[in-house]
């Protein structure tokens, strides 16, 4: 009790400070507008002399000519912060897919629940250090039983993204209805009590309505545009009346995926466009697991984009890495697919992936935009037979690789190391879209 009444009597201190405070700024405002009053006086009766005095002298021309002040230097104006600023530069990191599944969940075991920081420490500070980062979840926060039979996952698993640095999450993918809409709308309010925003989903028509199918974010000045669309849901359909709670590619996305949805589409980016971003960036769930290939209807989804201002596209959903094309002189960037961030890592291809980081420049004085430049930092999910400690969790191949080499307590496995290896080659010759030649292993 003592202590709330000494709370209270700080509070009735801080008030009574600010009181006079506010009163002595008031006399300081009294005070200047009275010598402002003043002096604008005076310098009325000065400027009435001298206009008086340059009468008489333009009427007499032969009078001894008066001696005239030298014109005061102007004063220059505080400048502007895009005008103290000529260019303004942020960076976007982005991550593959989240998948909800056994592994993923024990992961998280701990002695009292689960807390799954050890799962992500390792990469915290490759999400952290942008100005935003964003991946895609691919599962739902919707209560027990969690793992693999239905993607769901303990809201834990949230919060340790958000504080090793996450701040958007991809929503529309193959698993947004996998526990009907109920599921949708509990992983909806998860992700929002957690601190981050969801892309691509709505709870409701009415939400869609209200967020026009985007979310705008600012970054030192610079206002981006996300969108995020997915090709299907599992093959499920939305029901009569919530057609519009998830962003749809294709018109028939429970069943052929061959219907370009480009009046949906484009409605949302025409919405985009109305708010006047400086870079738009979508979000695509599509291409086929576990493969390769780029399909023409992407290329064809990737032309519809372009025209309607998309700048930039990151894309999920086949759980390997995919090509990255950067084009400097468009300022425009497409990684067909960024692989798995963190999963089972047993299907070919999907035990390493990386973190985008996306150079995005904005001229303050031409008003113009684009990407200047991406890099990329590889990651590697261990599974419990990779590493000493048997703690799976995803890691930074190369700093996984120099506690290896200096013999750190919680290493790589000699076998995961020469593996290590071998994908940072894979790495950049998928990147550079070499996927030809090569079968990727089946790990068990």
């Amino acid at each position: 009790m003592a202590r709330h009444e000494d709370e209270m009597n700080r509070r009735r201190q801080r008030r009574e400070e600010m009181r006079r405070q506010q009163e002595a700024e008031q006399k300081k405002l009294k005070t200047g507008l009275i010598i402002a009053a003043i002096l604008l006086v005076v310098c009325a009766v000065g400027l009435m002399s001298i206009i008086r005095d340059t009468d008489v002298e333009l009427s007499n021309p032969e009078e001894t000519v008066q001696t005239r002040a030298t014109k005061p230097p102007e004063t220059t104006q505080p400048q502007s912060w895009a005008e103290q600023n000529a260019t303004s530069t942020i960076h976007i990191r982005a991550a593959g897919d989240l998948n909800i599944t056994d592994s993923v969940v024990e992961s998280g075991l701990a002695l009292s629940g689960y807390e799954f920081t050890r799962a992500f420490i390792d990469v915290a500070p490759l999400l952290s250090e942008a100005d935003l980062t964003v991946l895609n979840l691919e599962g739902n926060i919707c209560g027990e039983p969690y793992g693999t039979s239905r993607t769901s996952a303990p809201t834990e698993i949230l919060n340790a993204l958000r504080s090793a640095g996450v701040d958007l999450l991809q929503m529309a993918n193959s698993c947004s209805v996998n526990n009907g809409l109920i599921g949708l709308n509990s992983t909806l309010k998860a992700i929002h009590n957690a601190g981050m925003e969801p892309l691509g989903a709505y709870a409701s028509q009415e939400d869609f309505q209200r967020a026009k199918g985007y979310t705008i974010c600012e970054a030192d000045g610079i206002r981006i545009a996300f969108v995020a669309f997915t090709k299907g849901m599992n093959g499920m359909g939305l029901p009569v009346g919530s057609e519009d709670c998830v962003n749809l590619l294709y018109t028939d996305y429970s069943s052929e995926y061959k219907k370009v949805n480009t009046d949906g589409i484009t409605k949302i980016l025409k919405n985009v466009e109305s708010e006047k971003p400086d870079i738009t960036i979508a979000l695509l769930h599509w291409g086929s697991e576990g493969t390769d290939s780029i399909s023409d209807t992407q290329e064809r989804i990737v032309n519809l984009m372009m025209k309607q201002g998309v700048d930039v596209i990151i894309g999920s959903h086949p759980h390997r890495l995919h090509q990255i094309d950067f084009d400097q002189a468009a300022g425009t960037l497409i990684a067909y697919s960024l692989g798995d961030f963190y999963g089972d890592a047993t299907a070919g291809g999907s035990n390493y992936s990386i973190v985008l980081d996306i150079e995005i420049t904005k001229d303050n004085h031409a008003g113009v935009t684009r990407v200047t430049g991406f890099d990329y930092i590889p990651i590697y999910t261990l599974k419990t037979t990779d590493c000493v400690d048997g703690d799976q969790r995803v890691v930074r191949i190369d700093e996984a690789m120099y506690a290896y080499e200096n013999n750190f307590v919680d290493k790589v496995t000699a076998a995961c190391y020469e593996n290590m290896k071998y994908v940072l080659t894979r790495i950049d010759q998928r990147i550079e879209g070499n996927y030809t030649g090569v079968t990727e292993p089946t790990e068990g």
